[in-house]
């Protein structure tokens, strides 16, 4: 049996983004800004990518921050305060499953890849400080597609790059959003829904839900 080729999100799928929220404390703001802010970088980047654009996630990102920022009561420069949090987003580290689950797949035989809406330098560095690069066959970034995911023609783009057809690739994101792209482009998939969420019932369904990363070479060697 040929085994899948694993392709993972990056972005809050192997990128654990709940510190951010300390982050946005620490310069004066709320908290929760932290996923109004996240939320609000994917609605501009998919409305630019709808209209057949391709921005750099890194110009996404700080604009829409400095928008979510604007009416905060900040402890400092506004330009400051954007600086802060986009070098914590550089700087986080992986969730507590993504180390032992990336291991157990490549040791099982399984191709492991990335494919992240954001900088492919990120997410190197990302997977260096986790000491997973090595289990990574392929860091893979939207940048180097015509549009961002959920886009078609990003799939597409990491299907030539692994030089796999679709069926032989299995996307991993906690996004319900990436699940319903991957599958339209017939990529296999799989939701990593780690607090237990109800899936939307208006997208189309995963071909595997699982709660943890290390739950994956069982699940898709069945």
């Amino acid at each position: 049996m040929v085994l899948p080729v694993v392709l993972f999100d990056v972005n809050g799928t192997l990128s654990d983004m709940e510190p951010l929220s300390r982050q946005f404390e620490e310069i004066g703001a709320p908290p929760q800004l932290a996923a109004l802010w996240f939320t609000s970088v994917l609605r501009d980047g998919f409305a630019l990518t709808a209209t057949g654009q391709n921005p750099a996630f890194k110009e996404v990102a700080e604009g829409s921050l400095r928008a979510v920022l604007a009416d905060g009561i900040l402890d400092r420069d506004l330009d400051d305060a954007v600086a802060h949090i986009m070098s914590a987003l550089q700087g986080l580290a992986v969730h507590q499953d993504v180390v032992e689950g990336i291991r157990a797949l490549a040791s099982d035989g399984f191709g492991v890849a990335v494919l992240t809406n954001g900088a492919m330098a990120t997410a190197e560095a990302l997977l260096d400080r986790a000491g997973v690069r090595d289990q990574v066959s392929a860091v893979l970034s939207v940048e180097d597609a015509p549009r961002w995911k959920p886009a078609p023609e990003s799939y597409a783009y990491a299907l030539g790059a692994l030089q796999r057809e679709a069926g032989d690739v299995v996307l991993v994101a906690v996004h319900p959003w990436d699940i319903e792209g991957a599958a339209r482009a017939g990529l296999r998939t799989a939701w990593l829904n780690r607090d237990g969420s109800p899936y939307p019932s208006a997208m189309s369904a995963p071909d595997h839900e699982v709660s943890a990363i290390t739950d994956l070479p069982g699940v898709l060697q069945v």
